[in-house]
Parts: structure tokens; C-alpha cells; sequence
């Protein structure tokens, strides 16, 4: 139990055996995905997704359906189950305590509530001397609890150590295989991914900036600044939503420029007009030339490192920011400008 007293640690076989995104997504004009279509197949799997209903969170068992209803089900996602009776005072202290931090919980476990002076074979099959006592089931297995009505902070510290990680290889997994979607050219499979993550965990960063980031591509930017409006305010400044954010901010500031002829034209016949070759790199990147928008930058901050109050070294930054840390193009670049601004 906690507090130490937990018969039932691993045992040694453990182991065998919210916000909506309905944005429609369109590429190529193929077929609109809706964004919280479930996917298939593919290398990945989301088995509870969408999440599970409030009212199917919480229930009461016998001794004939606790197999079906903590055994089995305990093999999905973990399933608290209640030891209470009656005439027990701590017992209606706890179960509003506890019902509350299950639904809070969001569909990660599940609470069956089994009255002992009605069904008593079961607890003393687990050796239950007081109640109200609580046992949490994974894979079939009781793996902890606890006896007496905990305060609300200690039944939720306990609900998140139980969950933790549950469910983070499947989500890591389908991330993954989104980016490999990408990167294959299946942006309607990548929707769908992501889209799968969102209904599961809808505060998913790397979820939410994948699918703006989708939306963006696609030429759908109302669409994608409504997926990043979804966003909580704790996450705005995220990587991956500050990188789509960054990335339409740049299309904005290449709007106007022009035609490329005319700005390479003007470098012909002055290599040192610092503007044009500022307004080439807005465009080169615009064109998906990164490396080429780079180096023009970094020409000008080269030639006059306090151009328009160091201009170029700034708007380079917001490139590796819309680009990514990890991008080829980034790491080069980076280490150029390093190499220009310490020598």
C-alpha cells in the first residue's frame, strides 16, 4: 500500500500476456480528411481514441463481473477498484474524492466501486481488513492501493503515479510515425495521425504544430492559425508551434516582394545592395531553397554586420526558429554564423 505497506509490488510475470480539432484537411484534391478521423493502420495503433466517456469511467462490479470488469478491463488502461460498505463514514469521504480525480483523469483509469457487505468474497480474497481500501490493476494484476480516505492532493498524486507513462510509448510511436508520413509524401495519412494524438492528448505540442504545419503547406492558413489557437497559453511559445507561427509570419513578409529576376538583377549590378539580397533570401526560403537563403544572409552579414541594426544576423534566427533545430539546413547555417560572429 502506500505510505510503504503495499503487498502487491510487480509481480515478477507483470507485463505478460477534449478540444475538438475539426478542421477539414485537403491536399492535392483528394478526398477532405476530417481532422479527428481515427487512422488505420499504417505502423501505428491509438486503441482508446477517441477518449472514454465520462459516465463509462465509473461503475459498480459484483464478485460475478469483477473478472470482465477489473481483470479484463484492467488490461486496456488501469482500473482503481473501491472497497467501501455502507455504514462506513471515511467510505463517503472518499468517493467523491476519488470519483472526481478518475474523471480528471481524463479516460486514463477507470474506478469499479464493489460494496463488501454484498459482495465480500472477492476483498478477502485480497486480504482487505479495513475499508474503504483502494487496489489499482494493470494487466490483470493488482500493482498497488492504499486503506482510508486520503486527502484529495494524496488520491490524485496517486492516480498520476499510476498513469504515468501510460500510453506515452503508443503516443511517441504515432508521433513518429506522422513525421515518417511526411517525409514519405503521405500528408493525408500525417493528418490523420496527428489528428488520432489530438483526441487522446489535445494539449500535444508536437501534434497540434504538426497538423498547422500540415494545414499551412497545404494552403489552408485560416485553417492551420485555428489549430494553433488551440493551443493553451502555457504551450504557445512550444518549439513546434513556435515554428509554424514563425514559418507564417514569413510568408506574410515575403508577400509583396516580387518577382526573384528582378532582385538578382539588382545584385548584377550592385553586389552591395544589402536590401535586395535581404528581400532574395525572404524569397529563397519562401521557394524551400534553405541553404541558399542562408548563405545570403550570412554574405550580408559578412560584408556589413550592422546592416539595418544587424537585420540579416535577426531575420536568420527566425529562419533556424521556423526551420527547427534539428534542420540540416539550421545546423549549417548556425555554424557559419558562428564561425562569421567569432572569428
Amino acid at each position: 500500500m502506500t505510505n510503504g505497506d503495499n503487498p502487491y509490488g510487480k509481480p515478477d510475470n507483470y507485463g505478460a500476456g477534449a478540444a475538438q480539432y475539426t478542421t477539414k484537411v485537403d491536399f492535392g484534391g483528394e478526398t477532405p480528411v476530417s481532422a479527428p478521423a481515427a487512422p488505420a493502420g499504417q505502423g501505428f495503433s491509438l486503441s482508446d481514441s477517441p477518449q472514454t466517456p465520462a459516465a463509462d469511467l465509473i461503475k459498480d462490479t459484483t464478485t460475478a463481473g469483477f473478472t470482465a470488469d477489473v481483470i479484463q478491463e484492467s488490461r486496456n488502461q488501469p482500473v482503481l477498484v473501491d472497497f467501501w460498505a455502507p455504514w462506513c463514514g471515511p467510505c463517503k469521504q472518499l468517493t467523491p474524492i476519488i470519483e472526481n480525480a478518475v474523471r480528471a483523469a481524463g479516460g486514463k483509469v477507470k474506478l469499479v466501486k464493489m460494496n463488501i457487505d454484498e459482495h465480500p468474497a472477492i476483498a478477502g480474497q485480497l486480504g482487505v481488513q479495513s475499508i474503504p481500501a483502494v487496489f489499482a490493476f494493470k494487466d490483470g494484476q493488482p500493482v498497488d492501493g492504499f486503506m482510508g480516505a486520503l486527502p484529495e492532493s494524496q488520491v490524485k498524486a496517486f492516480i498520476d503515479k499510476l498513469v504515468a507513462g501510460a500510453g506515452g510509448d503508443e503516443i511517441a510511436g504515432a508521433l513518429e510515425a506522422a513525421k515518417e508520413a511526411v517525409a514519405n509524401g503521405d500528408q493525408q495519412m500525417a493528418a490523420q495521425i496527428y489528428s488520432a494524438v489530438l483526441q487522446r492528448e489535445p494539449e500535444n505540442v508536437d501534434a497540434i504544430g504538426g497538423l498547422a504545419d500540415l494545414l499551412f503547406e497545404a494552403g489552408q492558413k485560416e485553417q492551420a492559425a485555428q489549430v494553433l489557437a488551440k493551443a493553451p497559453e502555457k504551450h504557445r511559445e512550444a518549439a513546434p508551434i513556435a515554428a509554424v507561427q514563425a514559418k507564417m509570419a514569413l510568408a506574410e513578409q515575403v508577400a509583396d516582394l516580387g518577382d526573384s529576376a528582378a532582385l538578382e538583377q539588382r545584385l548584377a549590378t550592385d553586389p552591395n545592395d544589402h536590401q535586395a539580397r535581404f528581400d532574395l533570401a525572404l524569397l529563397q526560403n519562401a521557394k524551400g531553397d534553405r541553404a541558399a537563403a542562408a548563405e545570403s544572409l550570412l554574405t550580408i552579414v559578412r560584408k556589413d554586420r550592422e546592416w539595418n541594426e544587424d537585420g540579416a544576423r535577426a531575420q536568420l534566427l527566425k529562419f533556424f526558429e521556423a526551420w527547427g533545430a534539428s534542420d540540416p539546413a539550421t545546423l549549417s547555417a548556425r555554424r557559419k554564423l558562428s564561425s562569421l560572429l567569432f572569428s
